[in-house]
């Protein structure tokens, strides 16, 4: 399978690619924060296997079929939704170069996700995010 062209948006005379696969072959590692994996262990068979599915995508650089962003958490993360019967949610962050950060997998039983799961998706998210500061700047 041959990579795709990354899209170019050209302005001030910068190229900018919008494509997040540097290296074609050369995936992102899946970084999993407090529960998340545990929690998408217990999803049924069939919404493990979608998860997983769609997970791989993104650490192929690709977007999940069915997804949206959730700037409710965190700038850049997004939610995978998983439709098989049940309603279940996986929470990750992929764009920085480290890896594809999995903040949080829950089944939603509700028309919109529970206030519990989105301040504890926040929570791993400004966490992450103040780890990566601190990391920086005690490297100068």
């Amino acid at each position: 399978m041959t990579p795709r062209r990354p899209r170019q948006r050209v302005k001030l005379g910068l190229t900018c690619y919008t494509n997040t696969r540097i290296l074609p072959g050369v995936d992102k590692p899946l970084i999993w924060l407090g529960s998340s994996r545990s929690a998408l262990k217990e999803f049924p068979e069939d919404a493990r296997r979608v998860a997983g599915f769609q997970l791989r995508r993104v650490q192929e650089g690709l977007e999940p079929n069915d997804w949206k962003p959730l700037t409710a958490v965190g700038v850049g993360v997004k939610e995978i939704r998983i439709r098989t019967g049940l309603e279940h949610r996986v929470l990750y962050l992929a764009t920085l170069a480290e890896g594809v950060y999995v903040l949080h997998a829950f089944e939603k039983r509700t028309r919109k996700p529970s206030k519990r799961d989105i301040d504890l998706a926040r929570e791993r998210f400004r966490e992450l995010i103040n780890t990566r500061r601190n990391q920086k700047s005690k490297a100068r």
